[in-house]
């Protein structure tokens, strides 16, 4: 052959190399994917990162007017958050308290769920049935429902105006209003009450994980240790414990960016007492138009968070693995409570009642009196759930289902939830295709780190950054792509899927994995494109995780409070918002309606999950 044949021949041959590449759906979707997936998140996150580095017109005198135009590079908002006389006030106390608050949260959840996952799964405790589900109801009621709750246990008069049940009881018993205020107040705000709430709620995510690596050790490991004379203190510290503590440490991580980035309940027990931490300035911050000093704020508390992520892989990665699963198969032999089990079981069942249930129910009976802290029949009434509107209650404020804002709220969170699930869903089995179709290569990696980053970033911090990006037109060569999204239900939709893209995607991944790829070589050999085989086998075949992963986004965006607390706007409230408002405006028993409502659609949601799935649906839902 010529050398100009073989030239031709070879540029053929690479054209055509290019065009299978270029035309192949899979590539095409791939770079679809990255695309969007940097848009969408390391876009609006270099946009918040820049805007603090840019002088804004209502700072122009802070800086000294003369010399300086707005729009101009400045440190200006750093200096004025690191090295200001404002810094101790502004960062230093609230940033203490954050930590504080996700140290502390952080110990209780892990002893409390780790406690609970044993006796699920290594004792021979009684009512597990019933356990189990108890176990995981927490984590179904929102934290800050969790806080109105507590604060109707413990509110005392001079802080919160009215009497809240457990201090009811001790006036009663002849107790004075004094000896009172100073035995509850503590217990009822600040940062102890915080701890206890948010232990209560996030121990969750250490009994589902924790309980899942224990169902996964082989009992024999520590039948052996006993059989070498070994206490049961000590197979507990050097056999089980090692065995977990990537678990644990996981929940570690979990539960503290989970921590120090929550507003509601700060919002709640820490604001009548001037608790601060970072989420409760980048609030009161953005509210007030700081914007650039809130959005330094939102950056500190990114790093922390990224810190803590890299300190938990760091800890996991220097540990040494065992294997625990054989080939032989495993058995687990129950370990027995003794004399211990009545006192357990009765500890356990104090814990359920007093912890969980009762706070529910008061908040429920709170919900039906017309004034606060009267705990008799003839304060009964349903006024706040269907009153018409009465001048001397609640500034003639109809109940919420006579109110119009409150339909509008429920209206607003059904549709934010549906499509919130639906596309969320969506993209999330699209990316969990990619991530498993290309495990171990570049662009499934790229992509999992891209979906991986909006888990980083703390909820208020995360709503801030889209509040910064959207909140005026996106524009490539003065031609405005997107107009301003802010008080469009839109902008609500893009942020709560973009933030919870990291959840739906790892169910994704976990379905796509189960799928084996025989499948689609079969049919790929059959001459069935990648839209059919799409169809055709992957759907199909993966349609109980699509369920399973619309259910988790529909139950998660329901009770959503501090994603989209800054991004709100009064057409487009949602029930928590609503709660919220009622509870900042001094109409707690308006908002224990909504917040009763909203946690009967979550509860429902997750009883229809039990029904019509399966117990790994119901955990992913919790977890």
């Amino acid at each position: 052959m010529k050398p100009k044949a073989q030239n031709y021949s070879r540029a053929r041959r690479l054209k055509n190399q290019i065009a299978s590449v270029v035309l192949n759906p899979y590539n095409v979707i791939v770079l679809i994917a990255i695309i969007l997936l940097a848009y969408l998140i390391v876009v609006p996150l270099i946009d918040m990162v820049s805007r603090t580095f840019v002088l804004a017109q209502r700072d122009l005198r802070a800086v000294g007017g003369t010399g300086h135009v707005a729009g101009e590079f400045t440190f200006y908002y750093w200096q004025r958050l690191l090295a200001s006389k404002l810094t101790t006030n502004l960062l230093l106390i609230p940033l203490g308290h954050s930590l504080l608050i996700g140290f502390a949260v952080s110990a209780g959840s892990i002893l409390l769920g780790s406690i609970l996952a044993w006796l699920m799964v290594r004792s021979d405790l009684p009512l597990k049935p019933f356990f189990s589900l108890a176990v995981i109801i927490p984590y179904m009621i929102p934290s800050w429902v969790k806080s109105q709750a507590w604060l109707s246990m413990f509110r005392t008069p001079r802080i919160g105006g009215t009497t809240g049940f457990v201090p009811s009881i001790l006036l009663s018993m002849g107790m004075s209003p004094d000896a009172i205020e100073t035995l509850i107040s503590p217990i009822a705000y600040g940062p102890l009450a915080i701890i206890i709430v948010l232990s209560l709620h996030y121990y969750a995510y250490t009994y589902l994980l924790v309980s899942a690596a224990l169902n996964s050790i082989n009992s024999e490991l520590e039948e052996m240790g006993e059989i070498q004379g070994a206490s049961k203190a000590l197979i507990l510290r050097r056999i089980t414990l090692p065995l977990v503590l990537p678990a644990m440490l996981s929940a570690v991580i979990l539960t503290f960016s989970k921590a120090i980035g929550t507003f509601g309940v700060i919002n709640y027990l820490g604001s009548p007492v001037r608790f601060r931490t970072l989420s409760s300035e980048l609030y009161s911050n953005s509210q007030s138009q700081n914007t650039q000093t809130a959005f330094a704020m939102a950056i500190l508390m990114i790093i922390i968070a990224a810190i803590s992520v890299f300190v938990n892989q760091q800890l996991i990665g220097s540990r040494k693995s065992y294997a625990t699963i054989g080939g032989k198969g495993g058995r687990s032999t129950l370990i027995g409570l003794g004399a211990w089990k009545p006192l357990i079981t009765a500890l356990l069942l104090f814990f359920f009642i007093f912890a969980i249930i009762m706070p529910v129910l008061i908040l429920m009976l709170e919900s039906v009196m017309l004034q606060e802290g009267k705990y008799s029949l003839d304060n009964f009434t349903w006024y706040y759930w269907i009153g018409e509107g009465n001048p001397d209650i609640m500034e003639g404020l109809p109940g919420i289902f006579k109110n119009e804002n409150f339909l509008l709220a429920l209206k607003n969170s059904v549709m934010l939830t549906l499509v919130n699930g639906i596309f969320g869903t969506l993209f999330g089995q699209m990316l969990g295709y990619i991530c498993a179709k290309g495990r171990g290569k570049f662009h499934g990696r790229l992509v999992e780190q891209l979906v991986f980053i909006p888990y980083l970033i703390p909820s208020i911090a995360f709503g801030g950054i889209y509040l910064s990006m959207f909140a005026r037109p996106q524009q490539i060569f003065g031609v405005t792509l997107i107009p301003a999204l802010y008080g469009t239900f839109t902008l609500l939709t893009l942020t709560s899927v973009v933030k919870h893209l990291p959840f739906a995607s790892r169910a994704g991944t976990s379905n796509m994995l189960q799928i084996s790829g025989e499948l689609e070589e079969a049919a790929t050999i059959e001459g069935a494109g990648f839209f059919r085989r799409f169809a055709k086998i992957v759907f199909p075949l993966s349609k109980g995780g699509f369920i399973s992963g619309f259910m988790l986004i529909f139950v998660s965006i329901m009770k959503e409070l501090d994603l989209i607390v800054l991004i709100m706007t009064p057409s487009t409230t949602t029930l928590p918002y609503l709660a919220f408002q009622y509870q900042n405006n001094n109409a707690p028993q308006s908002s224990d309606c909504v917040a009763i409502v909203m946690f009967s659609i979550v509860f429902l949601t997750y009883a229809l999950a039990n029904i019509f799935g399966d117990a790994d649906l119901a955990k992913s839902m919790a977890g």
